[in-house]
């Protein structure tokens, strides 16, 4: 059965730990004081808590006051818990390699994965086979890596729409009023890196988690394959900010209508579209900055728009900072980091600095307790990081206003040599992309955090960069997450270390918007190239 919850959250502070989700309450018990000083914004949360099978229905839910989806500031994000529902194609099907299209219109029975894992489920057979249907669309995405360099081209055009104003360039022009009590606009300087962090140094930027639309706009326009003449082109790029659409219209009570005007009117417009009717959209690619639940809209909840529940918008390749499981046309690629190197010596400087930096911290913990979230495992993470002893673990107090700026997330990841990255109210965390990028081994306890999520930058064998516990074991006091850490040899430590910091890490971050880099793909070049790879295999 499906879920729904409402989450109790006390008042935003200014700036806010980077990724972590958002709550909802209901609009009869709320009443939300708008377009005033985050100095005296204030809202009472009334909770309402149903218990775990229950689905919430009746009420719209019209305010979702923060936690931390939302990098430093506010939260926007899932109004209720995003859950990952067993699709009916997969019940029935062997396998999805045959055609990787026919599945992209899955509809969905009332039988629950949730971001918790698979082992709340009494039906076993249906979620082995969901699991393994899963892992088939990663297999069959990991088939799209390309060996292509930029630049390579080989007769493959990218053609980038040049759409009216209203579906990209004007939603920008709302950064002050997106939400009420922060200012966007200065995340969207310097091309959407945002304002400079100069005590980290040269190329950190107060880059915010749902700039990725912009920032791939502002790259995807200087691309070397990029042709005018659409008739040359093999790759679409609609830019459509999809994202910043969505997130207007969060805390506003507004009807489902009106959050899906602009999706509706762009497939109007993108059906006039030669291009578009030639393929029925499957050559066409959008650039989504927010979580794939924020863009499926149910009758169960008022949150988001329906736009990737939009018959015409299953064909096209969907890019989210977290994909929906079932759906293979929606892929994973990375958060935005703070750090935008623009060459090679950038990177290689970079690498060096973490390679050598001091981790005096075996384990950290950058985050907030979620006490009336009873399945989440925060609270006894922070009770064994607290109690460990003999400065094994550091926990950064997020709700104390403690994590307000990237320096403080970063030092303490640099100084780390494990970082806890539990899930929050969705599975994937950004934080898991600034420990990477900081050289701290990641320790997961939902494989939908990372595992089942971005099959183009991080590898199958999972054990090479990262840790894995099963918060189920967490939840039941079998493990004590530090003494298994403690275990952990100082070979396996070095190497999963050299692995992130010379491996992975390039393909993590975003360059800059002029980024010349020849030694390295980044996480921009990695996405296009494999992107020319998967529609080669349409022709």
């Amino acid at each position: 059965m499906a879920v729904s919850m409402s989450r109790k959250r006390s008042k935003p502070s200014r700036k806010l730990e980077a990724r972590e989700p958002a709550c909802s309450c209901f609009t009869t018990l709320c009443n939300f004081l708008s377009r005033i000083s985050a100095a005296i914004f204030l809202l009472f949360l009334i909770y309402t808590w149903s218990s775990f099978s229950t689905i919430i229905t009746g009420k719209v839910i019209h305010v979702c006051v923060s936690s931390r989806k939302l990098n430093n500031l506010y939260c926007l994000s899932a109004g209720t818990h995003p859950t990952f529902e067993i699709p009916i194609s997969i019940k029935n099907s062997s396998s999805i390699t045959r055609n990787f299209t026919e599945h992209a219109n899955f509809s969905t029975i009332p039988y629950l994965i949730s971001s918790r894992g698979a082992a709340d489920i009494n039906k076993d057979e249906e979620v082995a086979n969901a699991i393994k249907v899963v892992e088939e669309q990663l297999q069959l995405h990991r088939s799209w890596r390309s060996d292509r360099k930029d630049g390579a081209c080989d007769g493959q055009g990218l053609y980038v729409y040049d759409l009216p104003s209203k579906f990209n360039k004007d939603l920008v022009g709302q950064c002050r009023d997106m939400v009420p009590w922060a200012d966007f606009c200065r995340y969207f300087s310097n091309e959407a890196l945002g304002e400079p962090i100069p005590k980290l140094g040269k190329r950190w930027y107060q880059t915010h988690q749902y700039s990725l639309e912009l920032i791939f706009h502002s790259r995807i326009l200087k691309h070397p394959c990029r042709v005018h003449n659409a008739d040359d082109a093999k790759l679409f790029y609609v830019p459509f900010y999809g994202g910043l659409d969505v997130l207007r219209w969060h805390f506003k009570n507004v009807s489902g209508d009106v959050k899906d005007s602009l999706a509706l009117e762009l497939l109007k417009w993108l059906e006039k579209q030669r291009p578009w009717t030639k393929n029925s959209g499957k050559d066409h690619v959008f650039v989504l900055g927010k979580i794939s639940w924020d863009f499926r809209r149910t009758s169960e909840s008022a949150w988001g728009t329906r736009l990737l529940e939009l018959d015409k918008m299953q064909n096209p390749v969907k890019l989210l900072i977290e994909r929906q499981p079932w759906h293979v046309n929606d892929i994973g690629i990375p958060h935005p980091t703070y750090f935008h190197p623009h060459s090679d010596d950038d990177i290689i400087a970079w690498q060096l600095k973490i390679i050598r930096s001091n981790r005096k911290n075996l384990i950290s913990f950058a985050g907030a307790a979620r006490p009336d979230a009873q399945d989440n495992i925060r609270s006894i993470l922070i009770e064994q990081c607290t109690s460990a002893g003999n400065g094994k673990c550091q926990f950064l107090n997020c709700s104390s206003g403690m994590c307000d700026e990237p320096e403080s997330i970063i030092e303490l990841f640099m100084e780390s040599v494990f970082c806890l990255q539990p899930p929050g109210d969705s599975p994937t965390r950004k934080s898991l992309f600034d420990s990477l990028v900081s050289g701290c081994i990641p320790v997961l306890f939902d494989p939908f955090t990372a595992y089942y999520q971005y099959p183009w930058h991080l590898p199958e064998e999972h054990v090479k960069y990262s840790v894995f516990i099963d918060q189920k074991e967490v939840k039941q006091m079998n493990v004590n997450v530090v003494e298994r850490l403690t275990s952990v040899s100082a070979t396996e430590t070095e190497n999963m270390k050299r692995y992130i910091v010379y491996e992975l890490l390039p393909g993590l971050m975003y360059g800059d918007a002029n980024a010349e880099l020849e030694k390295f793909q980044d996480a921009f070049a990695i996405t296009v190239n494999n992107l020319f790879e998967r529609v080669g295999r349409l022709e």
